[in-house]
This record gives C-alpha cells, structure tokens and sequence, in this order.
C-alpha cells in the first residue's frame, strides 16, 4: 500500500454560508460519514480542513491505496467531489515525520 493525499476546495458558490442548500449540506453529511467509516477502517489516516471558507481555504484526507489509478478513483468517489461542491487533486504522498504517540496517563 502507498500513502496518497487528495487536497479538496468548496466550488465559489459556497464561499458565503447563505447559498449552502440543504442537498449541499446532506453531500457533507455523507462526505464526512464517508471519511469517518474509512478512517474506522485503516483506509484513512487522517483529513480535515482549514477554518477558511474562501479561495485560501482547504481540506485534505490522508489515505493507503495499491496505486494511483485506484487512489484517484477513491477520490472521485468523495460524495463532495462526486456530486460537484468541491474540485480535489491527488498526489501520491510520503509521511517524513510523525509525533510519537504519547502514553494516558
């Protein structure tokens, strides 16, 4: 398995909360649902998103896949990219450094 990231942006449109619709809200609801039950999984290692909702704002998901035809293809099933509401890219990917898990106290 390789690691690869897909970096996500929000379509123009919904830079400004007021023109969200509830189909938008429901393509989050299931993006994320979607990341989480992948996270649960191993698949991926992490996503998130920055707190900017204008052209400087970004998600990213962190995930394993066997190559990069099927790396894309997991990313053109994204929900949100899928249906339009946001454009993603992929790359292949290399974690460098990692913090050291620490221990409950």
């Amino acid at each position: 398995m390789r690691e690869y990231i897909y970096v996500l942006k929000l379509i123009p449109r919904l830079y400004e909360g007021t023109n969200w619709t509830e189909h938008d809200e429901d393509l989050i609801r299931q993006h994320f649902v979607r990341l989480k039950d992948y996270c649960n999984d191993g698949k991926v290692i992490t996503a998130g998103k920055t707190d900017r909702d204008d052209d400087k704002g970004f998600g990213i998901v962190i995930f394993e896949e066997e190559n990069d035809e099927k790396a894309e293809m997991f990313m053109n099933e994204d929900p949100a990219v899928k249906h339009g509401i946001m454009s993603a890219e992929v790359f292949s990917y290399r974690t460098a450094l990692k913090r050291k898990e620490q221990n409950s106290k």
